[in-house]
């Protein structure tokens, strides 16, 4: 069933000895759309030079790159690990120029490196010693965020990305005002069943606003603020709703996981503002 979304063109940039990790990022944005672009109407793009440039003559490339395809890209996520990449006329690499322009453009950006184990002998130390140098210039600047593997790059990077567009408002532009200046004729509290909004209301007065939902032998629990809502861990009829709780409120961009376990959760703005409007 077709439905109407705006489209956000997501920028990869990234020196040539991260290829896996560029695959990742456009897995872990296709799977972000198939789970959340329905319920809320946006669609993430990942854009690339190298699928998404075409042929030009009469500039630098680099400068064909930023015109063709940055200056299109509303996030931008950079990733280093070894190398810095080949220098610009301006900057120490074409990548580091993407994600500096982007950063001047006042969009938001995710820097990530990696801290995985690489032989010696294929590293070159000159653009080692310069993706440090970056490193170390970034510390002042902001957050970046660095894994030791492909499989925590992946969970980091599904986590930061529900974050970033449920928080940042170039995704929110009808959800910008503070909570104190949405009224509810203007936010409309979505269709939840009864456990869904208890599950949110609960977990809107947990001090971190977290929800954990744990398997074991001898059954499952669905914790939050102190609680246990699972009455009869045994009971699959009774662990089912409060599993489909959990999938409503993910759903409606009321809570977002913590990774690929489906173990954590926290409670969103939006949650928090949907959960002020619940009268239990």
């Amino acid at each position: 069933m077709s439905y109407a979304a705006e489209a956000f063109n997501v920028m990869i940039a990234s020196p040539g000895d991260v290829a896996s990790e560029r695959a990742i990022v456009r897995d872990v944005i296709y799977e972000w759309n198939a789970v959340h672009s329905n319920t809320r109407k946006i669609v993430l793009l990942p854009i690339g030079w190298e699928s998404h440039s075409s042929p030009e003559m009469g500039n630098s490339p680099q400068a064909i790159i930023n015109e063709q395809i940055l200056e299109k890209c509303d996030l931008l996520i950079g990733v280093f690990w070894t190398r810095i990449g080949t220098p610009t006329e301006d900057y120490a690499s074409g990548t580091v120029e993407e994600l500096e322009k982007h950063i001047q453009s006042g969009k938001p950006a995710m820097l990530y490196f990696s801290s995985q184990p690489v032989v010696f002998d294929s590293v070159e130390l000159e653009q080692a010693a310069a993706v440090k140098k970056f490193k170390t210039d970034c510390q002042s600047r902001g957050l970046y965020q660095s894994y030791d593997s492909l499989a925590d790059f992946r969970t980091k990077l599904y986590r930061h990305l529900q974050l970033k567009v449920n928080e940042h408002p170039i995704f929110n532009k009808l959800e910008s005002h503070s909570s104190s200046e949405i009224s509810e004729s203007q936010t409309q509290i979505p269709k939840l069943s009864d456990e869904a909004q208890i599950l949110l209301k609960e977990a809107s007065l947990d001090a971190h606003g977290t929800i954990i939902h744990v398997e074991y032998m001898e059954g499952t629990d669905v914790q939050t603020n102190g609680k246990n809502l699972v009455a009869e861990k045994r009971d699959r009829r009774e662990v089912a709703k409060w599993e489909q709780a959990i999938l409503e409120l993910s759903n409606e961009g009321l809570i977002v996981g913590q990774g690929y376990k489906g173990e954590i959760y926290q409670v969103t703005n939006l949650g928090y503002q949907i959960a002020d409007m619940i009268a239990l």
